[in-house]
């Protein structure tokens, strides 16, 4: 289940709730009973590197992948050249 922030418009305390997707949000402060705004928090989840997609997906060696050998050969001659 996710947990997530409330801060309350009357006295500014923040509470962390873990609640259910299906849960209606909170509306009243647990400490004054003051009204409850849904904050955004930052995610734990993050990609690093470079190219997360590109490891574990694109460079299999399959046939039909669009990309010929004479196309590798002119990229390699091009960084030779600069």
């Amino acid at each position: 289940m996710p947990i997530y922030e409330y801060e309350c418009m009357k006295c500014h305390k923040v509470h962390e709730v873990i609640q259910k997707f299906s849960e209606e949000p909170l509306k009243n402060c647990p400490v004054c009973g003051g009204e409850l705004k849904k904050l955004i928090s930052h995610s734990s989840f993050i990609l690093k590197g470079s190219g997360w997609y590109v490891t574990d997906y694109a460079r299999k060696n399959n046939s039909g992948n669009g990309s010929s050998n004479s196309d590798k050969t002119s990229k390699k001659s091009e960084e030779k050249s600069t």
